[in-house]
């Protein structure tokens, strides 16, 4: 069963996202903030995140730079799920690393799509 962490602080996103991956057979864990996803991940390592970048404390795109520091996590997907919409923070998330960006709102069956695409 393939493991995806969903990091975001808006719980309706969250419900949704949750609901959704685990009728489709994903195995889900959750942050709310990117220091809570970056202790999940010292012990559980997925095979894909969805990260919000406008969080509390720890935004998106610093998650991702301390995710990329780390050689176990170097085969972990990243999408960066957000409402930056910019040509330039599109660009910014996929130069840190991301390998898709998807701009809310968003449509949960093509995000699913999106996943199974990137996990197969």
């Amino acid at each position: 069963m393939k493991k995806i962490l969903i990091v975001d602080d808006e719980p309706n996103i969250v419900m949704s996202l949750e609901y959704t991956l685990k009728r489709n057979n994903f195995e889900v864990f959750i942050a709310r903030d990117g220091s809570e996803a970056l202790e999940i991940l010292k012990t559980n390592i997925p095979d894909l995140v969805l990260l919000d970048i406008m969080m509390p404390e720890v935004d998106g795109y610093e998650t991702l730079k301390r995710i990329r520091l780390e050689e176990k996590l170097n085969d972990t997907k990243v999408v960066f799920l957000s409402a930056k919409n910019k040509a330039s923070d599109i660009e910014k998330g996929l130069t840190l690393g991301a390998v898709k960006y998807i701009t809310k709102p968003f449509s949960i069956k093509k995000i699913v799509s999106d996943i199974n695409e990137l996990l197969n």
